[in-house]
């Protein structure tokens, strides 16, 4: 079934963000508080007709973004694939998420890529085809994973010049690797358990 387009504000608001403001995909992700591939979607059709700036062009009235954006189906296209080798490889690194590697991927492919649920889809889909190991694939909203990371991060006082280091907590979805971060003054139990409930919230 087609997916309902969106409104025309919320439109607009997609194209002031990307190329007004110059926000990355998953910004306006969390902007607009709509789904990732809604954001690709409608970005990888601007990135068709040519459109690269804000304010758009006198041409670009409502009636031709109606037109173009709300009303023409767009049809599936077949965008270059990632490396999923290098994919793989890229993933054993401290602090690299599939959601950073599609950012990036995204980044490369300016004029079309897939969204990013349907990115990690391919890439499960990838190691299957590769020889047998543990890997493990979760389904969604199973496990969620949280630990402290390697690196720490200095804090300065700005009044008094104290530099104190914090500690990284890091939070990743099984299935998505949707990834929450943030940082705490120590490892202790109490931090680490109103970690997670902000992770929750």
């Amino acid at each position: 079934m087609p997916t309902a387009p969106i409104s025309m504000r919320k439109l607009k608001e997609i194209l002031r963000l990307k190329y007004g403001a110059g926000l990355s995909h998953r910004q306006i992700v969390r902007s607009l508080a709509i789904s990732p591939s809604v954001v690709s979607r409608y970005a990888n059709r601007a990135a068709q007709l040519g459109i690269k700036q804000w304010p758009l062009p006198a041409e670009w009235h409502d009636a031709a973004l109606k037109h173009a954006f709300l009303q023409t189906q767009v049809k599936m296209k077949k965008y270059s694939l990632p490396d999923w080798a290098t994919t793989h490889k890229e993933l054993r690194n401290k602090c690299v998420t599939l959601q950073l590697l599609w950012e990036e991927y995204a980044e490369r492919n300016p004029g079309g890529f897939y969204s990013y649920n349907h990115y990690c889809r391919m890439y499960r889909e990838w190691l299957k085809t590769t020889s047998p190991s543990m890997r493990q694939v979760h389904k969604a909203g199973e496990k969620l994973f949280v630990d402290y990371c390697g690196p720490t991060v200095d804090i300065t006082n700005p009044d008094t010049g104290e530099i104190r280091t914090a500690q990284i907590i890091v939070a990743v979805l099984g299935a998505s690797s949707y990834t929450w971060a943030e940082a705490t003054w120590s490892q202790q139990l109490e931090d680490w358990v109103m970690s997670h409930v902000r992770c929750f919230q």
